[in-house]
């Protein structure tokens, strides 16, 4: 007869508290309230130029990659034309009420990967003038027609063939071009150091979000990601759309590998981010090699105290393994890593200065 084990203690789970603090919280409804302080007194906001008047408000779906770099084009864009915006995530675990937003002043809200649950968007309509709406999903174009008569109000983007996240770099890319009629407004929403990385990660995201699976490592890349969500909630983590904008993983730069006898390739500090390193040399191996460097991507994070180099190819007749094991590491020709000091590794990195 089989005896049931002993049962582990339960896990006590986290007080409901704890979930919500960050989205329909006390602080969530104070900066609410403080900007429609600022829109009726007419005084300017630090967090996004120094326009007066009323602010926008974007909610953008947490935690979906699509909903925080939605966030991040509408930032860009209200910091580009001088307008105040104050951006909030918003979850299903406590969501925002639209009566949340009465007499608070707002002009516009945009809803960034979402709709809203129920008739939020709808409802939202009664207090904001204007309420602009960005999904991608099926599911959300089947709820529409049984929400009712949209109101004149409510603007929807529900495009099927595209991430939100694109859509929404579309849509403020094109109000740029139509604003820009002010010298000193900038021509882009990124500058030139991150247009390339943002649109890399903006392909992936959309890979993932329409189910294609079409790009090189696309799921494997999503697994990684998994951890970062948290980082997501721009309440908890302030820094959330610089890093977005090209913190999450530095700019590659060219290292001299075993100072040079094992040739050059290109690589990248990832400190944080050691769970991406697979996915990020693989990239890196093949822009090196597109740079005319050696097939190889480096991917270098402090692990413990140590400094870690993690060497990636997609190249079979190149092998990585001969140069970890010759700084006590290991692995195989396609794949290996190896500790290294710190002031041997600036010696590698000199090629850049």
């Amino acid at each position: 007869m089989l005896r049931r084990g002993p049962r582990l203690p339960a896990v006590p789970s986290p007080p409901p508290a704890a979930h919500r603090r960050a989205f329909r919280s006390e602080a969530a409804l104070e900066a609410i309230r403080s900007h429609s302080l600022q829109s009726k007194a007419g005084s300017p906001s630090s967090d996004a130029g120094d326009e007066a008047g009323p602010a926008s408000l974007a909610l953008y779906n947490y935690p979906t990659f699509a909903g925080a770099y939605a966030a991040l084009a509408a930032r860009l864009f209200h910091q580009r034309v001088r307008r105040r915006l104050l951006v909030l995530p918003f979850s299903s675990v406590e969501p925002f009420r639209a009566e949340d937003f009465k007499d608070a002043g707002f002009r516009t809200c945009y809803l960034l990967d979402f709709i809203g649950p129920k008739k939020f968007a709808f409802e939202l309509s009664q207090f904001v003038p204007s309420v602009v709406a960005f999904d991608h999903r099926q599911s959300t174009l089947v709820r529409i027609p049984k929400l009712g008569q949209r109101p004149s109000n409510v603007e929807l983007h529900i495009d099927k063939s595209k991430s939100s996240a694109g859509s929404v770099f579309d849509y403020f890319s094109k109000r740029l071009a139509e604003t820009k009629s002010d010298s000193k407004i900038c021509d882009n929403l990124f500058d030139q150091e991150h247009e390339e990385q943002i649109s890399n990660v903006l392909e992936y995201i959309e890979d993932a979000d329409l189910r294609r699976w079409q790009l090189p490592n696309t799921k494997e890349f999503q697994t990684a990601l998994r951890d970062e969500r948290a980082k997501l909630n721009c309440v908890t983590n302030p820094h959330v759309f610089e890093q977005a904008a090209g913190e999450f993983i530095q700019k590659p730069f060219k290292i001299r590998l075993g100072r040079g006898s094992y040739g050059e390739c290109l690589a990248i500090r990832a400190d944080g981010h050691s769970k991406l390193s697979h996915e990020i040399s693989l990239e890196l191996s093949q822009r090196s090699a597109a740079a005319g460097l050696r097939p190889i991507g480096a991917v270098v994070f402090m692990q413990r105290g140590i400094l870690k180099v993690c060497l990636r190819t997609t190249d079979n007749t190149t092998n990585t393994a001969e140069i970890a094991k010759a700084y006590g590491g290991g692995g195989k020709p396609s794949s290996s890593s190896f500790p290294l000091r710190m002031d041997e590794f600036n010696t590698w990195a000199s090629v850049n200065s």
